[in-house]
């Protein structure tokens, strides 16, 4: 048994002593969501393609998620214990396309089994005990932290979980500080916690390579109402360090308000990943040299202004360095605290200028409260990567000094606002993604989500 297990098994045993204590019971809440997940990738055929590669990947399935969150017991320190169970349900897979591979750690949504064929169902518990003291928390044991240096990824039917520690105090007027240790991650398309990894190195093959410490702190202050700074700090053992600097501001202009965000990575190697090949990520680093250490800085800045419904946006990003820009990533799917974090791709390759516009609107100014519709568009340019080419082997490596990509999402939501069926949401989410970048092929995607919250306590 590994430390922070023995920990959480201690302090699970103290709640559950003081179990009965006032606080505890009357505010604790439970809540049933629901979610109907169908995917349709469509993988277009250009020099990336290789023999038996899939051209299309499709699951649909049905998710439930779990969650109860305990009040505290009394006295100067109070305990606490939440717990989220999570199950996910194939209603299809594709006829066998679910996008499983021989290196890949299951399919678009499902874990596989060993002949690649889609489970029928996974499931998973997480427990996560806390304890509160004056306006500091602790918590232990299954956590989903949403911070500029770690993001948990909800794309699919489950979302991703992970293993450790944090601790979050706001002892200080408009200062919250948060610190943690990560251990463990687990897939969005799995049952099984695994170590933790980056691009480059995260192959679920014998030649991976992984950490189970990422440590992680940084704040944020608000300067005045409308202006919030922030820094962080993310450290992945033997592979990254990583510091991050944010600012954003709302600002009232005429009838609408126009929020700026800025936000600067700075990302270098550690340990291993300076010298030994087996830890190196993704990248440019010479003709046909794929892999190195990390070394990426990361500018960028989103301006949205909202008026009367309407979200206008434009953005730009710049992504220097040898390296692509870093985060944790197991393989299996992950999430980056990037502006140009979109539904295929995320636009953060070495040498990358990146920029975006944007356009939502809200149809409750027209009396449809509830459904919304949004579109944004992403065009990269100056990527330096290199790659194979051709549909047979021998195939011919290539430089791409140059090489472009764009993608354009179209999401459309209703959320039923009141009635039997309130809070019952229909999402559709399209999006098509296009390169020259060697080793990639184009993609049309469709995703058809129907979720539903049901309050149990």
């Amino acid at each position: 048994m590994n430390k922070s297990t023995l920990a959480l098994a201690v302090a699970v045993g103290v709640v559950a002593q003081q179990a009965g204590a006032a606080g505890f019971i009357e505010d604790s809440k439970a809540t049933l969501g629901l979610r109907n997940f169908y995917i349709n990738t469509d993988n277009r055929d250009n020099n990336a393609k290789a023999a038996g590669a899939q051209s299309k990947q499709e699951e649909w399935g049905q998710g439930f998620d779990l969650r109860f969150t305990s009040g505290y017991t009394q006295g100067t320190v109070g305990f606490g214990l939440d717990a989220i169970g999570l199950v996910g349900v194939k209603l299809d897979s594709g006829g066998g396309t679910n996008g499983a591979t021989a290196t890949s750690y299951g399919g678009t949504v499902f874990p596989s089994k060993s002949n690649g064929e889609a489970v029928d169902n996974f499931s998973s518990l997480g427990l996560t005990a806390k304890a509160k003291i004056s306006q500091t928390e602790l918590k232990l044991g299954t956590l989903q932290p949403k911070l500029p240096v770690i993001v948990t990824n909800d794309g699919r039917l489950l979302p991703q979980t992970f293993q450790g520690g944090q601790i979050t105090t706001n002892e200080i007027k408009d200062l919250t500080l948060v610190g943690g240790q990560i251990e463990h991650a687990k897939g969005r398309n799995s049952s099984n916690n695994e170590e933790l990894s980056i691009a480059g190195a995260n192959s679920p093959t014998a030649s991976g390579r992984d950490s189970n410490k990422f440590i992680y702190g940084g704040g944020d202050y608000k300067i005045t109402k409308d202006l919030t700074a922030q820094y962080y700090y993310g450290n992945l053992d033997d592979f990254y360090k990583q510091h991050f600097l944010g600012l954003v501001h709302n600002w009232a202009i005429g009838p609408g308000v126009l929020k700026s965000d800025f936000r600067y990575f700075n990302s270098s190697d550690d340990g291993a990943n300076g010298h030994d090949p087996a830890y190196y990520t993704t990248g440019d680093y010479g003709t046909g040299i794929t892999k190195g250490k990390v070394d990426n800085n990361l500018f960028s800045g989103l301006l949205l202004y909202t008026v009367s419904g309407h979200t206008f946006g434009g953005g730009y990003q710049v992504s220097n360095g040898d390296s692509d820009f870093p985060w944790l990533n197991q393989g299996d799917g992950s999430s980056a605290y990037l502006t140009t974090d979109m539904q295929i791709a995320k636009f953060a390759r070495a040498g990358e200028r990146t920029w975006q516009a944007r356009y939502s609107y809200d149809f409750a100014q027209v009396g449809a409260p509830g459904l919304t519709a949004g579109i944004v568009y992403l065009r990269g340019d100056n990527i330096d990567t290199s790659g194979n080419v051709g549909t047979t082997k021998p195939q011919t490596k290539v430089n791409a000094t140059g090489a472009s990509e764009w993608e354009r999402d179209l999401t459309v939501a209703y959320v039923i606002p009141q009635g039997p069926l309130k809070n019952l949401g229909l999402t559709w989410k399209n999006a098509m993604w296009r390169n020259d970048i060697p080793g990639q092929r184009d993609q049309d995607e469709n995703r058809l989500i129907v979720s539903y919250s049901i309050p149990l306590l």
